[in-house]
């Protein structure tokens, strides 16, 4: 991890955006149901428990676990089975994870999941209902897909989703370090990023989500057809901001966006992905849509027993600490910020310039990062005599060959 942190200017990009054009007709269940039919949503409503004490249901074992509830279903022999790692916190259950089942070669299919233990928008709602859904800017795929789940789990065990939503459950959003998103962080804890631009990346993210938080009623009026199984209120009667939120993060932490596939299908609910595959930014290996199934080859040897890595895409720390609750110390696409100004007071302001300008180092535009341009460029700002400066150019020979990346120290020039 080169300069890393979580001090960096990343910000993360808008959440991609459904859209919902309001209904004018209201639901007709919607009028004539009953008030004595409100009921909040409690702890066993959620996807991931309200509490930071979990209990270990003694029920748990009447049922299959989620690697035998999909071989039910059609998922194929594969190489991979699941395990368990203890969490940091003794109050909270074992993480389980993805680990090989057999020794795999790179290139090996790891397991296939049939389309039809995998949950997208299309699966949902359908490509029509899908497609007018995005026509104006209320609601993302992950508010809908959350929204959906928290709906399924009050079916309970009559859901043909439990078993894999009692294991998200389980999970309780965190990724494979066992730490939750700071999205479900205390004031307190959220405290020990105060100074780190992530702070602010959190907050302005939980502000996001209540706004989708509020749109939630949109989705009932406007997807009627899908919501008539469930005899429950509208959404925000049925769950409380706090319950969509943990919800919201759970999901998030799961969601795998799949390449080359139609829009309804871009951000897909895979049992075995993520979160019980590890993160990891060096890695090659991706969840693909394939002919009726999502697969995983994996790009490195496995013994059996080994925990499985997927690549998470290029994101720096602050994203993955946010949407999964961990950071990757040797991640090559984190950045630290560091930014440097020449004063143009200084007598030799003038031969800086030309020095920085020479080597591409100005803030204007975008330029190649090179391994030791913030070293150069901090020095430079300093030098004090004519001298100094042209012995600090001649011993500071910046690569040929750009770094990875953007340039994230340039001088004002």
């Amino acid at each position: 991890m080169e300069l890393t942190c979580f001090l960096n200017k990343c910000y993360l990009p808008p959440l991609p955006h459904l859209s919902l054009p309001f209904c004018k007709n209201p639901n007709p269940r919607i009028l004539s149901r009953k008030r004595n039919n409100f009921c909040l949503a409690s702890a066993s409503d959620t996807l991931v428990a309200g509490s930071r004490k979990e209990l270990v249901s003694k029920k748990d074992n009447e049922f299959d676990d989620l690697k035998s509830w999909m071989h039910k279903n059609g998922l194929p022999p594969c190489g991979v089975e699941l395990k368990e790692r203890p969490s940091h916190d003794a109050k909270h259950r074992p993480i389980h994870y993805v680990a090989a089942s057999d020794d795999l070669q790179a290139g090996d299919v790891a397991f296939s999941v049939p389309n039809s233990l995998v949950v997208t928008l299309e699966r949902v709602l359908g490509n029509e209902t899908v497609a007018e859904l995005l026509t104006t800017n209320k609601l993302s795929e992950l508010a809908c897909l959350a929204l959906y789940l928290m709906y399924e789990k009050k079916q309970g065990k009559k859901s043909f989703w439990y078993p894999y939503i009692r294991e998200l459950d389980r999970q309780r959003g965190r990724g494979q370090l066992a730490v939750e998103s700071p999205l479900l962080w205390s004031q307190d804890e959220l405290a020990y990023l105060t100074g780190s631009p992530t702070k602010a990346e959190v907050l302005e993210r939980a502000e996001g989500i209540k706004r989708e938080y509020n749109e939630l009623d949109t989705v009932w009026f406007m997807a009627g057809s899908l919501f008539q199984q469930y005899p429950y209120d509208i959404p925000t009667e049925a769950f409380p901001f706090e319950i969509f939120k943990q919800a919201f993060v759970a999901v998030q932490s799961c969601v795998v966006h799949l390449q080359k596939v139609a829009l309804a299908r871009r951000f897909a609910l895979v049992p075995l992905g993520p979160p019980l595959l590890a993160y990891r930014s060096n890695c090659k290996a991706m969840l693909s849509a394939v002919d009726g199934a999502v697969e995983l080859v994996v790009d490195r040897p496995y013994k059996a027993g080994e925990s499985i890595v997927v690549w998470c895409g290029p994101q720096p720390n602050s994203k993955l600490l946010i949407n999964y609750g961990f950071v990757d110390d040797d991640n090559s696409y984190d950045r630290l910020v560091v930014e440097a100004a020449l004063n143009t007071e200084d007598p030799q302001y003038q031969e800086k310039r030309m020095v920085v300008q020479r080597n591409g180092l100005c803030r204007e535009g975008k330029r190649s990062c090179y391994r030791y341009a913030s070293i150069f460029a901090i020095g430079l700002c300093f030098r004090s005599f004519r001298d100094a400066i042209c012995s600090f150019f001649s011993r500071t020979s910046l690569p040929s060959e750009p770094l990875y990346g953007t340039s994230s120290a340039r001088p004002a020039c």
